[in-house]
């Protein structure tokens, strides 16, 4: 249960992160941030998520702009108070073969991937720290053990497991928790890029021979997020069907 807590979901207009603040709702969080770039599908889910009885707000962000998130930290803070839970959700993909990869490919996913991550981290952390208490959930991939065309993403998710881990032995004592998640191939707007073969080949591949669905991960951000996990801290968790 999230009862009494407030929590910022980056990335929350639809996939994982959508999936995620419904559960959040469902598990009676007392706030929800819906953020994302896409200002009309965040508030779509914050209206739904009023619509179950939760107080929540959909808040335009740049994750890769450190500006622009503390002005949206500030924002949420102003609303409710204080920020409890941070799920780093939003990312990117630029796929392409290394040698043909261009510099503004691979600088874009690492700022919104990694840079967005850091960029919330450093907005919630001290009122965190203050108050002894947080719950930090980041989405790493199932991308770190390597994809042709992936070297960006790749570099980005295998980084987060690293951060994860140094940040959460910093935290401990504060009575803050810091932990990640590695979705496997989910059934995401991401994914429906995918050209058929490919997605094919991924399905062959895994041993429920299916995509994971968004609910699936949001259970297990979920939990993380919670008082069940109290004394899970600095671990990442492959949410994959067992590939």
């Amino acid at each position: 249960m999230l009862s009494g807590k407030f929590a910022v979901i980056t990335g929350a207009g639809a996939g994982i992160g959508a999936a995620t603040a419904r559960i959040f709702a469902r598990e009676h969080a007392a706030g929800i941030a819906v953020v994302d770039i896409r200002e009309e599908q965040a508030e779509k889910v914050a209206e739904e998520l009023r619509g179950m009885g939760t107080q929540a707000i959909a808040v335009s962000c740049n994750v890769a702009d450190a500006e622009s998130v503390r002005a949206a930290a500030a924002r949420v803070t102003e609303a409710f108070g204080r920020i409890d839970i941070l799920v780093n959700n939003a990312g990117i993909t630029r796929d392409v073969m290394f040698h043909k990869m261009t510099d503004a490919q691979w600088h874009a996913v690492i700022d919104v991937n990694l840079g967005g991550m850091y960029n919330w981290c450093r907005a919630v952390i001290g009122g965190m720290r203050d108050r002894g208490y947080g719950r930090i959930v980041n989405l790493s991939s199932g991308s770190v053990r390597g994809i042709p065309g992936q070297t960006n993403y790749a570099a980005t998710k295998a980084a987060m497991i690293g951060f994860t881990n140094s940040l959460a032995k910093e935290s401990a004592r504060k009575g803050i928790t810091v932990n990640c998640v590695a979705p496997g191939a989910t059934d995401t707007e991401m994914y429906a890029q995918v050209p058929d073969h490919v997605l094919q080949a991924m399905l062959e591949s895994n041993p429920m021979h299916r995509l994971g669905r968004p609910e699936e991960i949001g259970e297990v951000i979920a939990f993380l997020a919670s008082e069940r996990a109290s004394y899970v801290n600095g671990q990442w968790f492959l949410v994959n069907g067992g590939k």
